[in-house]
């Protein structure tokens, strides 16, 4: 598995004022940046108003059908509060009116790919844009309930379904993998991803050294923006990690290390601050659960069961207060302002996630279980193995589309993993790198 790493602005070079925390850089840290790219896309929907995509058409549909959905729909604006950083402007006008005007970004993302933007002069990239369009609305109670309304998540798939329809199309590859200044194949576009890819490992290649492509061909050979995303890498730039000892454990994505938890409990209260990780929850009831109670669990053999279990697209706990406009931020009771990166834990929980249980074939493992989470619009999972197969460190076992979310790697009680990476590296782990070393069975 493969996932981008986005490169932001330095927190310490952003004003207090203007900061938000974000853990992992999934938005700007700086709140300028978020606030200058949808104002760019509001101001292009509101000249170019156009009939809506039939799906959204629907979803329209089901917000003032659905007595609930629309209480919750019109709430959730009304909570975000007039003041900033929530604001547009010092007049307090709000960036994103109502459903309607939500409804007509949307319209327009869905039929846009994920473009690069030029650090020199965005500071940032947002590069999960239905998810930029929610942030704050989502934070709020109405938010937070109307985003776990299983009917909501529903229709959010067939949105993501139908932009997903458009990221394997050739338009998608024109308007995206160019040299323009927000095309990938820009120089700083290009020097970025390099320079990510080859900081996992310490080396200096080019892009055409690191992935498979074809530069003599329109668009580097990828004939859309999600074979561009799903790209391989060349053979022996991501060598597996001593491929003859069992005991070495690989990196299943390319990721920076998130968190390392230990003694894990069966079930736990993860929508609360501090967000513990719940394995039952995690694992959606599966009746291999409770062998993992106690077990270790990292963020960042053969197949005994392989699955996508449904979930929220865009949800996050309200790990303080009631969003009341009235309250400063450092009172608990603001919006929350960490998002999606901030919930990662949360997420692993309820999103929609890819969940393989792998028995090893080194007895010192035994079980254990991967799970890729889906994150707001880059949650689509894909499984390339079934039930029964066989894998051998190294192997790939699935995939993200149309961006990088979040995994997690499961230890049953009692499996001695030491060595994993420290949370918060600078540097990504290289996918099939070392990751850690067991030392003992169970």
């Amino acid at each position: 598995m493969d996932k981008h790493t986005k490169i932001h602005a330095r927190h310490d070079d952003v004003p207090k004022e203007h900061r938000v925390h974000r853990t992992g850089d999934w938005l700007p840290g700086d709140h300028r940046i978020h606030k200058e790219w949808l104002s760019g896309v509001i101001e292009h929907v509101d000249k170019n108003p156009k009939d809506l995509h039939p799906v959204l058409q629907e979803f329209k549909t089901l917000i003032e059908t659905d007595t609930r959905v629309y209480m919750l729909m019109q709430s959730m604006f009304e909570q975000v509060p007039t003041k900033p950083p929530y604001s547009s402007d010092p007049t307090g006008h709000r960036q994103i009116r109502d459903y309607e005007h939500m409804l007509q970004l949307f319209n327009h993302l869905i039929t846009t790919p994920p473009q690069w933007s030029d650090r020199s002069h965005r500071v940032g990239m947002v590069g999960v844009p239905i998810n930029a369009v929610l942030d704050w609305p989502m934070g709020t109670p109405s938010g937070f309930a109307l985003f776990l309304d299983p009917g909501v998540n529903r229709m959010l798939k067939k949105v993501l379904d139908a932009w997903g329809e458009y990221l394997r199309s050739g338009e998608s590859a024109k308007q995206a993998l160019n040299d323009g200044p927000n095309g990938w194949f820009s120089a700083d576009g290009t020097a970025d991803l390099t320079t990510v890819a080859n900081g996992a490992v310490g080396t200096s290649h080019t892009f055409e050294d690191i992935f498979e492509c074809d530069p003599s061909r329109p668009y580097h050979g990828f004939a859309s923006w999600d074979a561009f995303f799903t790209r391989k890498f060349r053979e022996n730039v991501r060598p597996v990690a001593a491929p003859n000892d069992d005991n070495v454990i690989a990196n299943a994505c390319e990721s920076k290390a998130y968190n390392v938890a230990r003694n894990v409990a069966l079930r736990d209260a993860f929508w609360i601050k501090g967000q513990p990780y719940s394995v039952l929850d995690m694992l959606a009831y599966d009746e291999r659960a409770p062998l993992f109670a106690g077990g270790t669990v990292y963020q960042a053999g053969r197949v005994v069961r392989a699955y996508v279990k449904e979930g929220t697209y865009y949800s996050e706990p309200l790990f303080e207060g009631v969003g009341d406009p009235a309250k400063r931020d450092t009172d608990g009771d603001a919006i929350n302002m960490q998002n999606e990166n901030a919930s990662q834990v949360y997420l692993t929980a309820v999103a929609t996630r890819a969940i393989i249980f792998i028995k090893a074939d080194n007895p010192a493992i035994g079980l254990m279980a991967f799970l890729g989470v889906g994150m707001t619009e880059v949650s689509t999972c894909e499984i390339t193995v079934r039930e029964g197969d066989h894998v051998k460190k190294g192997d790939e076992i699935g995939m993200f589309h149309f961006g990088g979310s979040t995994h997690c790697l499961m230890f049953r009680k009692g499996v001695d993993v030491q060595g994993f990476p420290d949370p918060g590296g600078a540097e990504n782990v290289p996918v099939r790198g070392k990751l850690a070393v067991v030392k003992s069975g169970v």
